[in-house]
């Protein structure tokens, strides 16, 4: 698998007992110190956004989340109607 070309570049600052430890673990792991750095970098930003992107419920909880999407007698809830109608005076009725 080929690697997109490296084109842009960053620059930070970086305690020198910091760069030490990452130093050493780029060596440790036979890679350069720039290619760990953004290795590293990509898995903190991937693991980022899916802990924010993606909602992870247990079996219990993923039954109770159908349930109420199922209940019709079911009211919403105070937020969820301010929010429908800052929707609606923003964007107009669907």
């Amino acid at each position: 698998m080929a690697l997109p070309a490296r084109s842009e570049r960053i620059e930070a600052r970086i305690a020198p007992e910091v760069l030490a430890t990452v130093r050493r673990a780029a060596e440790m792991e036979g890679r350069s110190l720039s290619d760990f750095v953004v290795a590293a970098a990509e898995q903190a930003a991937r693991r980022t956004i899916e802990d924010l992107q993606i909602v992870r419920l247990s079996a219990a909880d993923q039954l109770r989340f159908v349930e109420a999407l199922l209940d019709d007698d079911a009211a919403p809830a105070p937020a969820m109607t301010r929010a429908a109608e800052n929707h609606e005076r923003l964007f107009g009725k669907p």
